[in-house]
């Protein structure tokens, strides 16, 4: 197989990032994934570190690209999917980001979200945008960030910042500093991108009191998005694609058709229906989004986020003690016919669809002394199941 071209995905997720090597055909060569942390300084926050983002991420391709290069292969384009929502703030200087990532599952301005809410604003903003005012999504961050951030507003007003999702801070660094660019599905989740024109809004902008000159370049999900810094894998490597984590697998599933959907199971769980060239609206509290956009044509889909899923089941492991290794859950569940009335709700970051509470909490009620292990397993892995149903409930 010397000589063959290969393709380099690089997948950043919030509790891990990966790399992965294939052929045109799709075939697996080589592949490599490294966990890093995240911090929670006070209730409903949660933080990461922009640098540990990329460290991990260089990383897992320097060990992809070693193995799958081994016997004259070359890498020949990057695409990219990423984690949505976590918001990044930088120095377009000196590449320093001015403070911790704010990762989609922080609720620190739901206040913030609730008076905007009071005032009015939902409305037009989700006829604009497609979305919900909520603290899952970019803006009321980014807000956050300038308010409270010494001199960070006055430098975001003077060109001196750039704001990304993680798709451009990983451009932005994989770039050396040269692109600050996004790609449509990324924009459409920070309650800032005009559904139906594809451009930045102004009243969003204004809405949220987020400086223009913060904002990176939206392109295609399939674009030039520039070429890496030859010294980080030793040669420049094309970036050729960008799609935010959910979208990318509905793109990797197929889901082309109008009606196709695809639920993906990570940290949390989503859903994704397909719905053509045209914003599809819900009376069910689903979000509007952009499904991929190529040659400046977007297309549109349906989606109902569940914020805690695989997280669910590490809060078992790290913060219970209940199992040492998620592969024990399936054996667990499977030892019991029903959680004898055990309801576990891990709302640990509030509610998303159809709910879109950012208040509510986790709880666990139904607990009697007969009741252990194998019941709070079953009874987390029941409420994402549950949680999806009445997301599929909602679209019907």
């Amino acid at each position: 197989m010397s000589g063959t071209p290969l393709l380099l995905a690089l997948d950043q997720g919030t509790s891990s990032s990966r790399a992965m090597v294939f052929t045109p055909n799709g075939e697996l060569v080589a592949s490599a994934q490294e966990e890093f942390p995240q911090s929670y300084p006070h209730e409903g926050w949660v933080e990461q570190d922009p640098n540990d983002i990329w460290a991990s991420i260089l990383s897992v391709a320097k060990k992809a690209i070693a193995k799958a290069e081994a016997d004259g292969d070359k890498i020949v384009s990057i695409g990219i999917t990423n984690q949505r929502e976590t918001t990044i703030l930088w120095d377009r200087k000196t590449g320093v980001p001015v403070y911790p990532a704010i990762v989609w599952q922080d609720r620190r301005t739901a206040d913030e979200c609730a008076r905007l809410k009071a005032d009015g604003a939902e409305v037009p903003l989700r006829r604009r945008t497609g979305l919900l005012l909520d603290p899952y999504f970019s803006a009321t961050k980014v807000a956050w960030i300038l308010d409270n951030v010494e001199g960070a507003r006055t430098a975001a007003e003077a060109g001196k910042l750039a704001f990304g999702t993680v798709d451009s801070w990983l451009v932005w660094k994989l770039t050396g500093g040269h692109v600050h660019a996004t790609d449509a599905t990324n924009a459409s989740r920070t309650n800032l991108l005009n559904l139906t024109t594809g451009e930045w809004d102004d009243e969003m902008l204004s809405l949220f009191r987020v400086p223009r000159a913060l904002l990176p370049e939206v392109k295609d999900s399939a674009a030039d998005f520039g070429n890496t810094d030859p010294n980080l894998f030793g040669r420049p490597i094309p970036i050729g694609g960008i799609a935010g984590d959910q979208q990318a697998a509905a793109i990797g599933q197929g889901c082309f058709d109008v009606g196709s959907a695809k639920s993906t199971y990570g940290t949390g769980c989503f859903l994704l229906v397909q719905a053509g060239n045209v914003p599809p609206t819900s009376d069910n509290a689903l979000l509007s989004t952009v499904s991929y956009q190529l040659e400046g044509k977007r297309a549109y889909c349906l989606e109902g986020s569940i914020f805690i899923a695989g997280s669910g089941v590490k809060w078992l492991r790290d913060s219970l003690g209940l199992i040492q290794s998620a592969d024990e859950t399936e054996a667990l569940a499977k030892s019991i016919p029903h959680t004898g009335g055990v309801y576990v709700v891990p709302a640990f970051t509030g509610l998303g669809a159809p709910h879109w509470a950012p208040e509510a909490r986790g709880l666990i009620a139904g607990l009697t002394p007969g009741r252990g292990t194998a019941e709070n397993v079953q009874g987390t892995q029941e409420n994402g199941a549950e949680k999806t149903n009445d997301i599929i409930r909602g679209n019907s």
